[in-house]
């Protein structure tokens, strides 16, 4: 839809106020991405059997606004993913959790991209120097892919998995369960571990329905020799369901938000499966 569409030719005020926001949204990360007012937040993930430590952070995105507001990537990213934007932001996203696997030779940090940027050389040339700086990176590294992604370009994943764990870099299938897999691809992507959707950890000391579907995609994990990392976990009591449940790790608000900074003591460090 052209960006110079008039309002009259919506079919609500509603569907004109949501795409003046998108192209508010889109404009505002193009601003950012200009000025490389670009951040990495990083959210801790715990081993389900020492809570004392992380044992690997997640890099997720946040652009600083024209009034200095940071904004994290869940306001943004949706819109901005199906064009030139989506494919910077995951460069720029990889540079800074490379510099910071750098900086810290300790940190086992786990970075998101989307499938559209597969294969972009300007990605691939992010990476191919990053190791050559440090060649322990590659093994210290974790590509998130979301379930809808995998599952929508197999073929194209696998290639570019293949290629990666060739070199060291580990896996993971985000969102997990959230309704998309194809079983039949399934066995074929050799993810280190999968990151169970929130939607199947909130209140599972008590849903019945959350417990049988969380022990199901921990169990086809575990044929598949996945680690499990439940995402989304809030409450004292979820944590302890799970683990009792024997899920791995543990990641969430309970445990603490996204910061800028990373902690000081970053743990012994994870290591996938396989």
């Amino acid at each position: 839809m052209s960006e110079n569409q008039n309002w009259g030719s919506y079919d609500s005020p509603l569907a004109a106020a949501v795409f003046e926001r998108d192209r508010e949204t889109i404009n505002m990360v193009r601003q950012g991405l200009r000025k490389r007012n670009v951040l990495l937040a990083f959210q801790p993930i715990f081993s389900s059997q020492n809570t004392d430590h992380p044992s690997f952070f997640e890099g997720l995105v946040r652009v600083r606004d024209g009034t200095k507001r940071v904004i994290p990537a869940t306001d943004f990213i949706y819109e901005i993913e199906p064009f030139e934007e989506g494919r910077l932001i995951d460069c720029l996203s990889l540079e800074m959790g490379c510099q910071a696997l750098i900086d810290n030779p300790d940190l086992r940090l786990s970075i998101n991209i989307s499938p559209r940027t597969i294969g972009l050389e300007q990605w691939d040339a992010v990476f191919d120097r990053a190791v050559h700086m440090d060649p322990t990176l590659a093994e210290r590294l974790i590509i998130e892919i979301t379930e809808a992604s995998a599952m929508t370009m197999p073929d194209v994943v696998c290639n570019f998995m293949d290629r990666l764990h060739s070199k060291g870099v580990s896996f993971a299938l985000d969102d997990f369960g959230a309704g998309y897999t194809a079983f039949r691809h399934f066995k074929d992507f050799y993810f280190d571990l999968v990151k169970i959707d929130s939607q199947f950890i909130k209140d599972v000391h008590e849903d019945r329905d959350n417990q049988v579907l969380t022990a199901a995609l921990t169990s086809i994990a575990r044929h598949f020799d996945m680690h499990v990392v439940a995402e989304g976990v809030e409450k004292p009591q979820e944590a302890e369901y799970l683990i009792g449940a024997e899920v791995d790790c543990l990641q969430g608000y309970l445990f603490g938000a996204p910061q800028l900074r990373l902690p000081e003591r970053l743990g012994k460090g994870f290591r996938a499966a396989g």
